[in-house]
Parts: structure tokens; C-alpha cells; sequence
């Protein structure tokens, strides 16, 4: 296997998977696979809420799309922006109650859709290893990443 075999596969799994749980998350309940992402990354943060940008870097939605996901969101009653005292530029992503509601009825229908597609095609100890893997990867990733706080002084 060359070095870039698990890449390869890693992004076809990926490919093949998203519209599916998509599909299911849509069919089964009107939310869409990046509306229950964000609203699953919400429903964990403190207070439920987060900043654009912290919720930019946690969901799985690109960064530029996500303030495009929290107004539909908020249109549909699931999310409220709220301002953030600390900083006037930004607003918080907050999840309500109604947000709050449609996460846990989708909730079974996505960790279905996991193990029917994903996870139930392998060992526990083959997602063992793949959690741990990635997990190294992405500790790899941030350990790497600079985040620019601004001008050098």
C-alpha cells in the first residue's frame, strides 16, 4: 500500500457517506447533515452557544459557510444569535430549546446511519484503531496549526 492509500480512502468514505446520512437526516426529520452538525457542536459547547468563529473551527461545515448555516438555522427557530458583551464585532450562535428538540429527535436516525454505514462495517477493535489514528492525526494537526492573535508587538 503506498503512502497515500489511506488518504484516498479516507476522503472516498467520506464522499460516499455524507450525502447518505444526508439523505437519511433530511427524509427522516427536514434537518440537513450540516444543520444537525452544527447544532450537535452548540448542543456540547458551554452554555450552548459559541462564537462564528469557534464554531467555524469546530463543525465540520466550512468556515466561510457556516454564517450562511446559523441564518438558515435562525430562521428556522433553532438558532438565535446573541450578542457577545466581551465583543461588540461578534455574536454568539446560540441553539434553543426548538434546537434543542429537533438535535435529540434526529439524534437516533444519525447514530443509526453511523453504524449502519460506517462503523457496523468493521471490528470494535478496527474503529478502535481508526478513532485513534485520526485522533493522532488531528492532535498532529492542531499541534502544528498557528493561530495569528494579531500584530507582533
Amino acid at each position: 500500500m503506498d503512502n497515500t492509500a489511506a488518504w484516498a480512502a479516507l476522503l472516498r468514505v467520506h464522499a460516499a457517506l455524507t450525502p447518505v446520512l444526508d439523505q437519511e437526516l433530511q427524509a427522516a426529520h427536514g434537518l440537513p447533515l450540516t444543520w444537525y452538525d452544527v447544532l450537535l457542536e452548540l448542543n456540547a459547547a458551554p452554555a450552548r452557544r459559541l462564537t462564528m468563529s469557534a464554531l467555524g473551527a469546530a463543525a465540520v461545515v466550512s468556515r466561510s459557510r457556516v454564517s450562511r448555516v446559523v441564518d438558515e438555522l435562525v430562521r428556522a427557530g433553532l438558532v438565535e444569535r446573541v450578542a457577545n458583551p466581551d465583543d461588540k464585532r461578534s455574536a454568539f450562535a446560540k441553539l434553543t430549546a426548538a434546537g434543542r428538540a429537533r438535535l435529540k429527535a434526529a439524534a437516533p436516525t444519525y447514530l443509526a446511519g453511523i453504524e449502519r454505514h460506517f462503523t457496523g462495517q468493521m471490528t470494535r477493535a478496527e474503529a478502535q484503531t481508526v478513532a485513534t489514528v485520526l485522533a493522532k492525526v488531528l492532535r498532529a494537526h492542531d499541534a502544528s496549526t498557528v493561530i495569528p492573535l494579531g500584530p507582533s508587538r
